[in-house]
């Protein structure tokens, strides 16, 4: 007999920093994906990437969905997205309505563009997401609705995946998960918010601690830790991740670059 866990498992390919292609059947769905040196191009050498492009952005023939979190660079980068939308001509785009009207300007038909606002939207068959809020550094609703900065509920056969996108953590965006539980899968940010980091202009998210922490709170069968692999000023340890997983010793198994969630 098969295993039901194996039934639902997700294929899984990590892109560096935030980005990921997962396969749900015959739907594949990325999720924040920065495949060109575009940081490095605007903010200097310091941000050269050190997470390989997984495959030029204009070779992307098969996506069918793209979440994007929010509008910075090394989420929602253009070099990548436009080839995309040109590679894959059916794909659709979902993300908050900056990134929404960035990817409009860009030439993307505001036909393929849906803006992350509250619901649950129906990607496919068995395969469903709902955005929530994230604080990047602080929850901001927009005007017209609907969060500035947002994570996914990505709900496919029963299972559910929390993708954070890039948030610290407070007592709103904790309440906000846990009203989505059970959660299986959490992909969270590990590079943490610091003086050194903010002086450099750099956002930071919750720290390796923090993110183990709401893992275990959310009582999650698997972590995966995210966000720290991409750039040197704002990287974590391998060493330093595994480390804490195995002193800790958490209630949960935790994937580093997984190949099946």
């Amino acid at each position: 007999m098969q295993n039901p866990l194996q039934e639902v498992s997700v294929e899984t390919t990590p892109l560096g920093q935030s980005g990921f292609r997962l396969r749900f059947g015959s739907i594949i769905l990325y999720i924040d994906p920065y495949l060109s040196n575009s940081v490095e191009e605007n903010e200097g050498p310091e941000m050269r990437r050190l997470f390989p492009i997984w495959k030029p952005p204009q070779l992307i023939t098969d996506a069918d969905w793209v979440l994007i979190t929010h509008i910075h660079r090394d989420h929602c980068d253009t070099d990548t997205l436009v080839p995309i939308s040109r590679a894959s001509a059916h794909c659709q785009f979902v993300g908050p309505k900056q990134v929404c009207n960035v990817l409009e300007a860009e030439g993307i038909p505001s036909t393929r563009l849906i803006p992350a606002v509250s619901g649950w939207l129906t990607l496919g068959k068995d395969l469903n997401v709902h955005p929530i809020v994230a604080a990047h550094p602080e929850i901001v609703i927009e005007p017209e609705g609907g969060s500035r900065y947002v994570g996914y509920i990505i709900e496919y056969r029963g299972r559910r995946i929390y993708h954070s996108g890039d948030t610290l953590l407070n007592s709103s965006l904790i309440d906000a998960v846990q009203a989505f539980g059970p959660i299986d899968v959490a992909i969270l940010p590990v590079n943490e918010c610091n003086y050194y980091r903010e002086t450099s202009g750099i956002i930071g998210n919750m720290s390796v601690r923090e993110a183990f922490q709401f893992a275990a709170d959310l009582k999650v069968k698997t972590l995966v830790p995210m966000h720290w692999d991409m750039f040197a000023p704002n990287s974590v340890y391998q060493e330093e991740i595994e480390t804490y997983y195995r002193l800790s010793k958490p209630p949960f198994r935790m994937l580093l670059n997984p190949k099946l969630i």
